[in-house]
């Protein structure tokens, strides 16, 4: 049955696990609130592959005058395959060193914080700029995945000439400029299908209902779209069950995805490209994309392997003989899965700075 982090957790018996899922629960509103069907089992030899079709192209329906027949047509899907991979890391410890101090803060209480901070991090950088193509032990991110689809909103091809959109704190300074900005992000939130199915079961505690959808950025995109929703009286804040703040433009939680592993640049790029595609305008600085999600079964989700925990911890065993031991985090193996290509969506070339 499909599960939620905070639905595993309840099954957690192991401490350190526990900690570990809380960890990533907190720190990571998106993994706390995608579901993951753990539904894949091992076919023969070692991939672990999970087959699913996504809608492509949807049905639509029309009127017709009396004494004509329908013109045929049919909603499009494809067949996809995408395989499960694990990912997490490992750390070695002297014993002399392992438990020096405090327990709460010592050197394997930190090196496990630091594992889990990189695993949620890890998910979140391959769920927007992922590309087998690129490291096969990944899997494909929704950059590339909306790439062409429908739910791509590139401003040059929908009227605006200069080919990006500005959003920048200089540029918007009036609530009638910003409300115009919120006109052309709700085009794109309007192409985009809520769930309809959530998650799991919903009587379950950590359910996922159906619809819950976000807003993902980085800090620079996350600012603006909550400056914009202040003008606009559009924009909530409250706390979870877990304590975390949570920012709304609407229905829509706004989600800043942060920084990468190495904490050099953010997980959705901020680009400099030359956005009217002639050359005229010179290479626009400050650029980035915007992405809209809906989470459920029907909708953006996860893959895992059945009667397997989604997150297991091994400790350094300082019991036997050997001065430096080895710890580990792990999680999955796991793969983000996109069931149809209108339930998530991207603004390309937004100018945030």
């Amino acid at each position: 049955m499909p599960v939620t982090l905070a639905q595993a957790q309840v099954n957690v018996q192991d401490d350190v696990a526990f900690a570990v899922i809380d960890d990533l629960r907190r720190y990571s509103w998106l993994l706390d609130r995608i579901v993951f069907d753990d539904t894949v089992n091992p076919t023969g030899g070692t991939t672990l592959t999970y087959g699913y079709t996504r809608l492509v192209t949807p049905r639509t329906a029309a009127f017709r005058a009396l004494n004509t027949e329908y013109v045929p047509g049919q909603a499009v899907r494809q067949r996809y395959n995408v395989d499960l991979k694990p990912h997490g890391g490992a750390f070695e410890l002297d014993r002399v060193l392992a438990h020096l101090g405090q327990r709460a803060t010592d050197e394997a209480t930190f090196q496990v914080t630091q594992l889990t901070t990189a695993v949620h991090q890890k998910f979140q950088e391959e769920l927007i700029n992922g590309d087998i193509a690129v490291d096969a032990n990944g899997f494909d991110g929704l950059d590339k995945i909306l790439t062409g689809a429908s739910t791509e909103y590139d401003p040059l091809t929908n009227g605006t000439a200069t080919g990006y959109l500005n959003w920048s704190a200089s540029a918007i300074t009036t609530q009638a400029l910003a409300m115009a900005a919120l006109d052309q992000l709700d085009e794109m939130l309007a192409k985009i299908i809520p769930s309809k199915t959530g998650g799991g079961d919903l009587s379950a505690p950590g359910a996922l209902p159906p619809g819950e959808k976000a807003i993902l950025g980085n800090t620079k995109s996350i600012t603006r779209i909550r400056a914009l929703a202040r003008w606009a009286g559009l924009y909530t804040v409250e706390k979870d069950d877990v304590g975390r703040q949570v920012e709304r433009y609407g229905p829509w939680v706004l989600v800043d995805l942060g920084d990468g592993q190495t904490g050099a640049s953010p997980i959705v790029p901020i680009y400099s490209a030359d956005a009217d595609n002639a050359g005229s305008g010179g290479t626009i600085t400050g650029l980035t994309d915007i992405y809209a999600v809906t989470f459920g079964m029907d909708a953006l989700h996860a893959a895992a392997v059945a009667n397997k925990p989604l997150v297991e911890t091994w400790l350094p065993d300082y019991t036997t003989a050997g001065a430096v031991k080895k710890g580990e985090v792990e999680m999955g193996p796991t793969a983000a899965v996109l069931k149809s290509t209108r339930a998530c969506g991207v603004l390309r070339k937004v100018k945030v700075q």
